[in-house]
Protein backbone atom coordinates (compact mmCIF):
# COMPACT_ATOMS: atom_id res chain seq x y z
CA UNK A 1 0.00 0.00 0.00
CA UNK A 2 1.51 3.57 -0.66
CA UNK A 3 1.48 5.74 1.52
CA UNK A 4 0.09 9.40 0.92
CA UNK A 5 2.36 12.31 0.31
CA UNK A 6 1.08 15.76 1.82
CA UNK A 7 3.89 17.91 2.03
CA UNK A 8 5.67 19.24 -0.70
CA UNK A 9 2.84 18.16 -3.39
CA UNK A 10 -0.10 20.14 -4.79
CA UNK A 11 -1.96 19.09 -1.55
CA UNK A 12 0.04 21.55 0.59
CA UNK A 13 -0.59 24.71 -1.78
CA UNK A 14 -4.28 24.41 -2.10
CA UNK A 15 -4.35 23.79 2.01
CA UNK A 16 -1.94 26.79 1.95
CA UNK A 17 -4.40 28.58 -0.38
CA UNK A 18 -7.32 28.04 1.40
CA UNK A 19 -5.94 28.79 5.20
CA UNK A 20 -4.54 32.15 3.91
CA UNK A 21 -8.38 32.61 2.76
CA UNK A 22 -9.92 31.29 6.19
CA UNK A 23 -7.41 33.40 8.47
CA UNK A 24 -8.14 35.82 7.06
CA UNK A 25 -11.85 36.25 7.24
CA UNK A 26 -11.38 34.76 10.57
CA UNK A 27 -9.18 37.80 11.51
CA UNK A 28 -12.00 40.31 9.88
CA UNK A 29 -14.39 39.13 13.13
CA UNK A 30 -11.53 40.34 15.57
CA UNK A 31 -10.70 43.87 13.67
CA UNK A 32 -14.21 44.38 13.28
CA UNK A 33 -14.81 43.95 16.99
CA UNK A 34 -11.64 45.94 17.68
CA UNK A 35 -13.22 48.72 15.54
CA UNK A 36 -17.03 48.57 16.55
CA UNK A 37 -16.80 47.17 19.56
CA UNK A 38 -19.32 44.32 19.23
CA UNK A 39 -18.88 40.82 17.17
CA UNK A 40 -20.64 40.50 13.77
CA UNK A 41 -19.72 36.83 12.43
CA UNK A 42 -21.59 37.91 9.19
CA UNK A 43 -18.14 39.73 8.60
CA UNK A 44 -16.62 36.12 8.03
CA UNK A 45 -18.97 35.46 5.01
CA UNK A 46 -18.47 38.73 3.46
CA UNK A 47 -15.81 40.62 0.83
CA UNK A 48 -13.62 43.89 1.63
CA UNK A 49 -12.44 44.49 4.95
CA UNK A 50 -8.82 44.16 6.73
CA UNK A 51 -6.63 41.93 5.44
CA UNK A 52 -8.13 41.03 1.96
CA UNK A 53 -8.62 37.29 2.07
CA UNK A 54 -8.48 37.42 -1.79
CA UNK A 55 -4.89 38.34 -1.46
CA UNK A 56 -4.32 36.00 1.53
CA UNK A 57 -5.35 33.03 -0.30
CA UNK A 58 -3.70 33.45 -3.52
CA UNK A 59 -0.39 34.65 -2.23
CA UNK A 60 -0.22 31.42 -0.03
CA UNK A 61 -0.78 29.32 -2.63
CA UNK A 62 1.55 31.23 -5.15
CA UNK A 63 4.40 31.47 -2.25
CA UNK A 64 3.80 27.69 -1.63
CA UNK A 65 4.29 26.74 -5.29
CA UNK A 66 7.37 28.80 -5.19
CA UNK A 67 8.67 27.14 -2.49
CA UNK A 68 7.31 23.41 -3.36
CA UNK A 69 8.52 23.98 -7.16
CA UNK A 70 10.92 26.82 -7.23
CA UNK A 71 10.97 30.40 -7.77
CA UNK A 72 11.92 30.21 -11.30
CA UNK A 73 9.27 27.52 -12.41
CA UNK A 74 6.49 28.20 -14.93
CA UNK A 75 4.17 27.42 -12.88
CA UNK A 76 5.34 30.02 -10.00
CA UNK A 77 5.29 32.18 -12.73
CA UNK A 78 1.64 31.44 -13.47
CA UNK A 79 0.37 31.83 -10.28
CA UNK A 80 2.10 34.91 -9.38
CA UNK A 81 0.62 36.23 -12.42
CA UNK A 82 -2.69 35.29 -11.59
CA UNK A 83 -2.13 36.78 -8.14
CA UNK A 84 -1.54 40.28 -9.42
CA UNK A 85 -4.49 40.47 -11.16
CA UNK A 86 -6.49 39.06 -8.28
CA UNK A 87 -4.63 41.75 -6.27
CA UNK A 88 -4.92 44.74 -8.56
CA UNK A 89 -9.12 43.56 -8.80
CA UNK A 90 -9.18 44.09 -5.08
CA UNK A 91 -8.06 47.16 -4.61
CA UNK A 92 -8.82 48.76 -7.89
CA UNK A 93 -12.37 47.41 -9.64
CA UNK A 94 -13.99 46.36 -6.65
CA UNK A 95 -13.27 49.09 -4.87
CA UNK A 96 -14.01 51.83 -7.32
CA UNK A 97 -17.57 49.28 -7.58
CA UNK A 98 -18.09 49.51 -3.84
CA UNK A 99 -17.58 53.14 -3.89
CA UNK A 100 -20.28 53.44 -6.55
CA UNK A 101 -23.01 51.42 -4.79
CA UNK A 102 -22.40 53.66 -2.06
CA UNK A 103 -22.85 56.83 -4.28
CA UNK A 104 -26.19 55.20 -6.10
CA UNK A 105 -27.84 54.33 -1.94
CA UNK A 106 -26.95 57.67 -0.99
CA UNK A 107 -28.82 59.46 -3.94
CA UNK A 108 -31.47 56.73 -3.79
CA UNK A 109 -32.08 57.45 -0.05
CA UNK A 110 -32.49 60.86 -1.36
CA UNK A 111 -34.93 60.28 -3.66
CA UNK A 112 -36.60 58.27 -1.22
CA UNK A 113 -37.03 60.76 1.19
CA UNK A 114 -38.23 63.31 -0.73
CA UNK A 115 -40.71 60.98 -2.65
CA UNK A 116 -42.89 58.78 -0.11
CA UNK A 117 -44.29 56.65 -2.78
CA UNK A 118 -41.32 54.81 -4.40
CA UNK A 119 -41.36 51.03 -3.88
CA UNK A 120 -39.07 49.10 -1.57
CA UNK A 121 -36.01 48.81 -3.05
CA UNK A 122 -32.81 46.70 -2.07
CA UNK A 123 -29.42 48.76 -0.62
CA UNK A 124 -26.44 47.77 -2.59
CA UNK A 125 -23.77 46.51 -0.75
CA UNK A 126 -20.91 48.79 -0.79
CA UNK A 127 -18.09 47.25 0.91
CA UNK A 128 -16.16 45.08 -1.97
CA UNK A 129 -12.98 45.74 -2.25
CA UNK A 130 -9.96 47.01 -0.25
CA UNK A 131 -7.83 49.37 0.51
CA UNK A 132 -3.83 49.26 -0.53
CA UNK A 133 -3.00 48.35 2.84
CA UNK A 134 -5.92 45.98 3.15
CA UNK A 135 -4.14 43.98 0.08
CA UNK A 136 -0.82 44.60 1.48
CA UNK A 137 -1.51 42.92 4.97
CA UNK A 138 -3.29 39.85 3.24
CA UNK A 139 -0.10 39.53 1.21
CA UNK A 140 2.23 39.74 4.11
CA UNK A 141 -0.17 36.91 6.25
CA UNK A 142 -0.41 34.86 2.87
CA UNK A 143 3.32 34.77 2.47
CA UNK A 144 3.57 33.96 6.59
CA UNK A 145 1.17 31.11 6.18
CA UNK A 146 2.77 29.60 3.32
CA UNK A 147 6.24 29.85 4.74
CA UNK A 148 4.96 28.39 8.27
CA UNK A 149 2.93 24.98 6.51
CA UNK A 150 5.85 24.38 4.27
CA UNK A 151 8.58 24.43 7.29
CA UNK A 152 6.34 22.74 9.13
CA UNK A 153 6.68 19.91 6.44
CA UNK A 154 9.89 19.84 7.85
CA UNK A 155 9.64 19.06 11.20
CA UNK A 156 7.18 16.36 9.80
CA UNK A 157 9.12 14.95 7.26
CA UNK A 158 11.36 12.69 9.99
CA UNK A 159 7.72 11.45 11.30
CA UNK A 160 5.51 8.83 9.84
CA UNK A 161 1.76 8.72 10.09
Amino acid sequence: MSEFNFFNTGYEAILAGLTGTFVAQFIKVFTYLFTHKKINFKIFTTTGGMPSSHTAGVIALTTSIGLIDGFDSLVFAVSLGFSLIVMQDASGVRRAAGKTAATLNRLVDEFVQKNQEVKPYAVLKELLGHTPLEVFCGMILGIIIAFAMHNSSILFSCCSF
